[in-house]
């Protein structure tokens, strides 16, 4: 079977070299595309591939219809709304994902941006200690999980919401349940969202909520930015500039809001939240072993579709 990585923005060389070692070792071929800059380089390299390990790269219904061999593709991360699964329903292909790679690497993230906003972008403005604050998280996923662990270190006070976990499970990491999305809002200095882009939750974080926001809080947003309903927001840091936004997803009106707030927002250049060496590797590999084992005996343990 041969085996396409294929990433525009490149693995580290050291998760390239582990992931064809796993790739070939079990008797597979290793192909890489790196750096691409357009979609028919991608259906071009990916036209006899029988496997595709991608990271934010999109695979849509014309990759599909140009690589007929795919069987398996996995998204090396969580989030994997750059792949069309309907179309790979269609073309018989599964998806996969690796979640909690690149958990602890966006956890860290998170606290670090909880740091920065509130130390004032580091500009030496007074500032304020995130020790015995408290930190709500939306959703209790793998990062949020993380980011509970460090934040209790911290000495924060930490509470989350999320239809799709028992209480108990957030009870067992030392995190409260909150009563409801409004109140997670409402009751915590600073908040962190996790949730992914569904048709349910795009545009679903507005004024309704950010307006809830105690005096001098800090919403951070390494998620996704779709879920962020930018007009609104901006409406909201114009009435309430007790308030910042920091995020590692970029909104589309970011020029706006870095003229009209420069010192109460702050944007990383690109996603960066996986962007370190152990999370590279961690999830670079993962998507290789299971490659390996899905073409050894059918293992689909990780499958999104």
């Amino acid at each position: 079977m041969k085996v396409l990585v294929a990433t525009e923005k490149p693995f580290s060389a050291k998760a390239v070299q582990g992931i064809r070692e796993r790739i070939e070792n079990a008797g597979h071929t290793f192909a890489l595309l790196e750096k691409y800059t357009s979609p028919e380089e991608l259906r071009k390299a990916a036209a006899d591939a029988d496997a595709l390990i991608v990271r934010s790269d999109i695979v849509d219904a014309a990759l599909f219809n140009a690589a007929p061999n795919l069987k398996i593709v996995v998204r090396a991360g969580a989030g994997y709304d750059n792949i069309d699964l309907k179309a790979a329903t269609a073309a018989g292909a599964i998806v996969e994902n690796t979640p909690g790679q690149n958990a602890n690497a966006v956890a860290e993230l998170v606290i670090g941006m909880a740091i920065m906003a509130a130390r004032n972008k580091y500009s030496g403005a007074t500032g304020f200690e995130i020790s015995g604050k408290r930190l709500g998280l939306q959703a209790f996923g793998q990062v949020s999980r993380h980011v509970a662990a460090i934040a209790r270190g911290f000495g924060m006070d930490v509470s989350a919401i999320d239809p799709y976990c028992p209480a108990e499970v957030m009870e067992n990491n030392g995190v409260k349940c909150a009563a409801s999305l409004q109140d997670l809002y409402a009751g915590n200095d600073i908040v962190s969202i996790h949730i992914p882009a569904t048709p349910e939750t795009v545009g679903s974080i507005g004024k309704n909520l950010i307006s809830r926001l105690p005096k001098g809080a800090i919403l951070i947003n390494t998620a996704r930015k779709e879920v962020i309903n930018e007009p609104e927001l901006e409406l909201v840091l114009t009435e309430r500039p007790d308030i910042k936004y920091f995020a590692d997803v970029k909104p589309a009106n970011a020029d706006v809001l870095t003229e009209k707030f420069a010192d109460r927002v702050f944007f990383t250049p690109k996603k960066s939240g996986a962007q370190t060496a152990e999370a590279n590797l961690n999830a670079g590999l993962a998507a290789a072993d299971q490659i390996v084992a899905f073409f050894r005996d059918g293992t689909d343990r990780f499958r999104v579709n």
